[in-house]
């Protein structure tokens, strides 16, 4: 587990550091903020998208070799996007960055459940923290490097992602000694449980609104603090950083409660929590934005884990393509808020795109709400 954290980790640094260079590039290379959002729709579709077909493989044929190749693909395309000479070749660099991410997720997940055991909230939790902490690192490193070195200060980003890789590579032998008839009895024993397709389809409803209002807060946070509250843009991926790392606080809290009280109750109580959050947000300054953020981010970054393990019960027969779509697809279908929201921003402006993204828990909620309390009790 703590090696597939720890690639999870140097995985979504990459993803982290997407969001952090929006007001570089805005800045030094003119875009707009709807140009800006589409390049963080770009990263979270070409990362989404094809995961679920890599996890359809991987339950069919293991591949833990795209555990190593995803973590520096993913680092590859992040290190070129500072100093790729235009927008379409910046657009390219983001979708190749999304592709290693997209490769590496399905695989470590399934293995993720399967060294679990019973408590899987937990070691999902586990796992998912590493991605909430690389996440929450990419704005840490990629700031100053980028402020001391210009937008070329990006090509050292290659650097962690390759070491990471090989550290995998070194670690295959040892990754996949789970022993091989705990995965066939996982795989019997999934083969013949049923599947639950409704509630896996709603579950995946909320899973993409908590995205949208992940990806509209995390895109456009750091601009608020710049033209809203007139902050510096160190304080400003600083925000940002807060409510990355305060989501994986979440993630370690929310993991156990799930398995303690259900994995629905933890995911429509933090649907709750988050309009009021965000609301409160819009009429805070900068110190006190920046706890709101830490609880929004806890809210919302803290049940990644848990509606992993919810897609990997209501399918148990395609833990890989289950955990593909809720960490990949539903997730890239929240991407697509992020330039509809800047296509608003730039046009009502960014108080006026929060408010607008305060709203969207609500319907979680409701879809949360109409889940079972435990996939014994699902229907189709």
């Amino acid at each position: 587990m703590a090696a597939l954290s720890a690639g999870h980790l140097f995985t979504d640094v990459n993803q982290g550091a997407v969001a952090a260079l929006v007001p570089f590039l805005v800045a030094e290379r003119g875009l707009s903020l709807a140009a800006a959002g589409s390049l963080v729709l770009a990263a979270t579709l070409s990362s989404s998208i094809v995961q679920p077909l890599f996890g359809h493989f991987s339950d069919r044929r293991p591949l833990p070799v795209l555990m190593p190749l995803g973590v520096t693909l993913g680092g590859l395309g992040i290190a070129l996007v500072g100093v790729a000479p235009s927008y379409p070749l910046i657009l390219l660099c983001v979708v190749l960055s999304g592709l290693g991410v997209a490769a590496f997720h399905p695989e470590s997940a399934r293995f993720a459940n399967y060294v679990s055991g019973s408590r899987r909230a937990r070691g999902m939790s586990f796992f998912s923290v590493g991605g909430n902490a690389g996440f929450a690192l990419g704005p840490v490193i990629t700031t100053p490097l980028v402020l001391y070195f210009g937008l070329p200060g990006t090509l050292f980003l290659v650097l962690p992602a390759s070491l990471m890789g090989l550290a995998l590579l070194h670690e295959l032998p040892l990754l996949t000694l789970q022993p091989k008839a705990e995965e066939a009895a996982v795989g019997r024993k999934g083969a013949k449980a049923p599947e639950h397709w409704g509630p896996f389809a709603r579950m995946i409803g909320a899973v993409t609104v908590r995205s949208f209002v992940y990806f509209g807060v995390v895109t456009f946070v750091s601009s608020y603090y710049i033209q809203v509250l007139g902050s510096s843009t160190l304080l400003a991926n600083s925000a940002l950083s807060v409510m990355l790392f305060a989501g994986g606080v979440g993630t370690l809290v929310g993991g156990p409660l799930a398995d303690r009280i259900g994995r629905r109750a933890v995911l429509a109580v933090s649907m709750l929590l988050l309009s009021p959050l965000i609301y409160a947000f819009t009429l805070s300054g900068p110190l006190p934005g920046m706890i709101l953020l830490a609880l929004i981010g806890a809210a919302t970054i803290g049940t990644f884990g848990v509606t992993v393990v919810m897609g990997q019960e209501y399918l148990p027969g395609r833990i890989g393509a289950a955990a593909g779509v809720t960490m990949g697809l539903s997730i890239g279908l929240g991407g697509i808020g992020a330039p509809i929201f800047g296509a608003l921003a730039d046009n009502q402006g960014l108080p006026t795109t929060m408010l607008a993204i305060s709203a969207l828990p609500l319907i979680g909620l409701l879809l949360a709400l109409t889940l079972p309390r435990s996939p014994a009790r699902s229907s189709a």
